[in-house]
């Protein structure tokens, strides 16, 4: 099962990703701890990525676009992958599907994460994450079960990320709906596309994602 979690930063495929991953054994794809790991590998891949990432420029779709192909021939992929964050652009969709394509593989779900966005910025205010395994969490409505300790490794550090202040939040739902949006007319002729209440309580939209996945239409939607 090959599934592609979309919406605006801050709308919660993160936690859904790991919650999928969880429950199904498909592994979560999320290419920022991808290019991460890559730069730290040391293959010719990864030295390629950290020149290219130190010197301030996007890595090119090509590049992404092999990491993913590597990726998803390891044997954790074997019951499929989730990815979270990507793709970005119709660019980067079009030739995810030609390399899912010439490897026999196809993408099953595309679920989009419909937001309200004036809470979406007001949500994201307190977001704070494990410095060791970038677990979430919200100084209001989702704290550790213990106060500063992860639930998910036990890391006792946490960071505040600069992308999650209010005014870079606004920039990155601009940019989302420049580059991001176009995607989903590409997705919905396909007929695979599934849009969900993203603004919904966590439990509520794990079980809309698992109806789903299951075959049976969400009964929840943003604006409905």
């Amino acid at each position: 099962m090959n599934i592609i979690l979309l919406g605006p930063p801050g709308s919660g495929k993160g936690t859904q990703a790991k919650r999928i991953e969880q429950y199904h054994g498909v592994t979560q794809l999320a290419t920022g701890d991808m290019l991460r790991a890559a730069t730290l590998s040391g293959s010719e891949l990864g030295l390629r990525v950290k020149s290219i990432m130190d010197s301030g420029q996007l890595v090119p779709d090509d590049i992404i676009i092999d990491m993913i192909a590597d990726r998803i021939e390891q044997t954790d992929c074997r019951n499929g992958f989730v990815l979270d964050g990507f793709p970005r652009t119709l660019a980067q969709a079009q030739a995810l599907d030609q390399m899912l394509a010439r490897r026999n593989h196809r993408l099953d779900h595309v679920i989009e994460f419909e937001v309200d966005e004036a809470a979406l910025v007001d949500r994201l205010a307190g977001r704070f994450t494990c410095q060791q395994c970038g677990a979430s969490y919200h100084e209001r409505d989702n704290r550790p079960k213990v106060d500063g300790v992860c639930d998910a490794c036990g890391g006792c550090e946490f960071i505040c990320r600069a992308d999650d202040r209010a005014e870079t939040v606004r920039a990155r739902l601009d940019v989302y709906h420049r580059q991001t949006a176009p995607i989903l007319p590409y997705y919905r002729e396909r007929g695979i596309l599934r849009p969900i209440d993203g603004m919904a309580e966590i439990d509520l939209v794990t079980r809309e994602i698992e109806k789903i996945l299951e075959g049976a239409a969400p009964t929840a939607r943003y604006g409905a």
